[in-house]
């Protein structure tokens, strides 16, 4: 053979073997046949995508990215249903949620009987001695809606401690035992920011109300490091099937350590934001560490503080009287007091540059919060702080346009309205009900809205959630044009809220919370194109497939 031809096949052979050695530029994953709706501004839909690694690739028509794919790549076809990004809870209790998939369930007990039976129940199942907790009651559902008392539950529970919440968590029902090993009687003072519900003869009911919770929750024992692992693995596997991808987890507390645990151990399916009471700021801001500090799976740096209790409870701060009970308007709670000491950790843990998020419901409470926010502001200087209003649930109108003006946050609980709007009007009337879930307004006036659950309050299921934004049915079926249904919004903006808004409301809106190009590969496809349903059936819309960071994580079968 000539010197040449020896030349040429070797030069042959090295080509050969440097293009089998390099990486394939096909996709892993396609979707094709899709109605993608992106929440790109620059890309509002597509009919497919193309994911490789942990990213989205590309999108387009189906003929081009279905090109693209190679010998390994998984092809989907969609059959025109909807692909959305991962939803985004910006409010969870997370291992509170995990917890609930396995405490007694009394969410739809419909009566104190039955109330009653499912306790009694649950507890002869667990050994005795241990606590019965959980259980998500709502005493609005009951004929009369009257609160229960310890007296409902002692005959089925003499050997189990009895501490079950209300849906909203600002209550909650202690059974006798539970109030004997809290040393509770008729002579415990009252805790300020707090109620301990009591009869006419000044007995406690059993009945305690937001920091009055804590005379009972000191002596529950606390759960092992076993038992919330197990709690956050049944949480991100719930999650999975909701196609929710990421949660800001406001009780996260001491629990990031097992959530950074998870993680190293390829457990989670769910990017976290682990947020921590305002009350131990310090121990953030002494490390330096700002907020939204960590990496695409798992960060810290925010901080929440709660101004008053709930409506459910009577305990959302008012500026009039309730209606049904006129000698109360609610509660500021143990945080706001002494006056001041909210906004000197405001403003101390804002100059630290820590992620400020406070609850408040009732509508003097986000007066309040707005003032306390515009003060701390203003004394820290200009910068990109994203305080939030967690709920932000009742507003007179001279305070909707100040979450727009402010650049306040606001960060909602959509299922609440559906849930609220059965009994609403009774505790505050329906002139002030017009400020209730604004989300119309607050949107028309520059607000950022972020959708969430408040789970295990509401269901995770992102569903519901938006069936309750766009339709504002409420559970009890009696307001089918909706309740105060000028406060309506489209599924677009709701969707929107739900990804890009709550990314936004965790400084993540750049890696996440729409589908473009180098963004991580999170997304939901659902059964069926909700864009063509009537709105009224998307709580019947279920999950086909989530992917997050560019993997399947859950399918249905």
């Amino acid at each position: 053979m000539k010197l040449s031809n020896l030349i040429v096949a070797a030069l042959l052979a090295m080509l050969t073997t440097t293009q089998a050695q390099q990486p394939s530029l096909a996709p892993d994953f396609v979707i094709v046949n899709a109605s993608i709706h992106t929440m790109d501004a620059a890309r509002p839909t597509a009919g497919a995508l193309a994911i490789a690694g942990n990213r989205i690739m590309t999108l387009g028509a189906t003929t081009e990215i279905r090109s693209l794919a190679g010998a390994k790549t998984r092809v989907v076809d969609a059959n025109e249903r909807t692909v959305l990004p991962g939803f985004n809870d910006a409010h969870v209790h997370w291992l509170m949620g995990g917890f609930s998939i396995t405490n007694v369930d009394l969410r739809d007990a419909t009566s104190p009987q039955e109330f009653a039976r499912r306790i009694g129940e649950h507890a002869k199942k667990i050994p005795k001695g241990r606590w019965v907790l959980g259980g998500d009651w709502d005493h609005e559902k009951w004929p009369g809606t009257p609160l229960p008392a310890k007296e409902m539950i002692d005959a089925v529970t003499p050997d189990h401690p009895v501490f079950v919440n209300r849906t909203d968590g600002h209550m909650a029902l202690a059974n006798s035992l539970a109030l004997k090993l809290a040393k509770v009687t008729k002579e415990t003072k009252e805790v300020p920011g707090g109620l301990i519900v009591r009869d006419a003869n000044g007995e406690p009911t059993g009945v305690l109300k937001d920091a009055a919770m804590d005379l009972v929750d000191k002596v529950i024992p606390a759960r092992s490091w076993d038992e919330k692992h197990a709690a956050a693995l049944a949480a991100t596997e719930h999650a999975a099937q909701a196609g929710v991808t990421s949660v800001q987890d406001m009780s996260a507390g001491d629990d990031v350590g097992l959530y950074q645990y998870m993680l190293e151990h390829g457990e989670l399916k769910t990017r976290i934001y682990g947020i921590r009471s305002i009350v131990s700021w310090e121990v953030l801001g002494q490390t330096g560490v700002r907020g939204a500090f960590g990496n695409d799976w798992l960060r810290i740096g925010g901080l929440k503080g709660f101004a008053d209790g709930s409506l459910g409870s009577s305990t959302a701060l008012f500026f009039e009287p309730y209606n049904d009970i006129p000698n109360t308007r609610g509660l500021l709670f143990d945080q706001m007091l002494p006056e001041g000491i909210m906004l000197r950790r405001v403003e101390a843990a804002d100059k630290a540059g820590l992620h400020v998020m406070i609850h408040a419901i009732g509508d003097e409470a986000n007066f309040q919060i707005l003032d306390l926010f515009k003060q701390a502001a203003d004394k820290n200087g200009p910068r990109d702080r994203r305080f939030r209003i967690e709920h932000a649930q009742h507003l007179r109108p001279s305070e909707i346009k100040r979450f727009g003006a402010q650049k306040v946050i606001a960060s909602m609980q959509p299922y609440h309205c559906a849930d609220d709007g059965r009994w609403c009007d009774k505790r505050i009337g329906p002139e002030r009900a017009k400020g209730t879930y604004a989300f119309r307004t607050l949107l028309d006036t520059g607000a950022v809205l972020a959708f969430g659950t408040d789970w295990t309050v509401a269901p995770l299921n992102p569903m519901e959630s938006l069936k309750a934004a766009v339709t504002r049915q409420t559970l009890d079926g009696k307001h089918p044009d909706g309740w105060v249904p000028e406060q309506k919004i489209s599924l677009e903006e709701a969707i929107h809220a739900y990804t890009l808004g709550s990314a936004y409301a965790e400084f993540q809106e750049k890696v996440k919370g729409s589908l473009a190009p180098d963004k991580l590969a999170d997304l939901v496809l659902l059964d069926r194109d909700i864009y063509q349903i009537d709105l009224s059936k998307l709580d019947t819309v279920k999950v086909a497939m989530t992917i997050v960071d560019g993997k399947v994580v859950w399918e249905a079968k």
